[in-house]
C-alpha cells in the first residue's frame, strides 16, 4: 500500500489524498474529523501527504517532523513560484 500512496504522490498530492482517502483508512486513522484533510487538500496537500506519510498509530514525533517541515516549504515554493511566474509572465 505504501508505493501505491508514494506513486500517487508522485503524480500529484491532491490525487494522492483523494486515492487513499477512498481506497484506504489511513487519512480517517491519522484525522479526528473529516475537516482537516479535506482543509489540506484544498489549501496545504503536501503537508497532508507527508503528514500521512509520517504518521504512525503513535501519530507523528521525532525526526518525522522532517517531513511534515518539508511539505510545508513544498507548499510555500508551489505557492510562490505561481506568484512570481505570473508576476514575470511576457505578453
Amino acid at each position: 500500500m505504501c508505493c501505491f500512496f508514494l506513486l500517487f504522490a508522485a503524480l500529484g498530492p491532491r490525487f494522492a489524498i483523494i486515492a487513499v482517502w477512498l481506497f484506504g483508512n489511513r487519512v480517517d486513522l491519522a484525522f479526528d474529523s473529516w475537516l482537516w484533510p479535506f482543509l489540506g487538500l484544498l489549501f496545504a496537500p503536501w503537508t497532508t501527504v507527508m503528514y500521512l506519510i509520517a504518521w504512525s498509530p503513535g501519530g507523528v514525533s521525532g525526526a518525522e517532523w522532517i517531513l511534515v517541515g518539508l511539505g510545508v516549504a513544498l507548499d510555500v515554493a508551489t505557492y510562490g513560484a505561481r506568484s512570481a511566474r505570473s508576476r514575470y509572465a511576457t505578453a
